[in-house]
């Protein structure tokens, strides 16, 4: 598979001293693994990670760059507030499919 095939994502760390780290990656519990051994960016050797505060999938890495430089230009409380909307989004995403979901399993319950 090319490297560019593969599926991309923008992620945002928060760090143990309260900063932010942006990044992008294709397997982002890798990439994450990497930044609290400190083999990850130079940024997260002097500013260990505390957790992860969001990430989103992007079609490709030049999105992904893309999107992780314009992230990069916001202020810290625009990036959380960003991190918020994307968990929002995915908390409306698993709504929609319990819900989903349970008129499949009330429909075949009345069969």
């Amino acid at each position: 598979m090319r490297e560019d095939a593969a599926c991309w994502h923008v992620y945002l760390i928060e760090c143990r001293d309260g900063s932010l780290y942006t990044g992008i990656a294709v397997d982002i519990g890798k990439r994450y693994r990497q930044h609290e051994a400190g083999t990850g960016a130079r940024y997260t050797r002097a500013h260990p990670p505390l957790r992860l505060l969001g990430q989103r999938a992007c079609a490709d890495r030049s999105e992904a760059s893309r999107l992780e430089y314009r992230i990069k230009r916001l202020t810290p409380a625009q990036k959380r507030a960003v991190c918020s909307q994307w968990g929002a989004l995915a908390e409306q995403a698993a709504r929609a499919a319990d819900a989903v979901v349970g008129d499949c399993q009330a429909a075949q319950a009345g069969c």
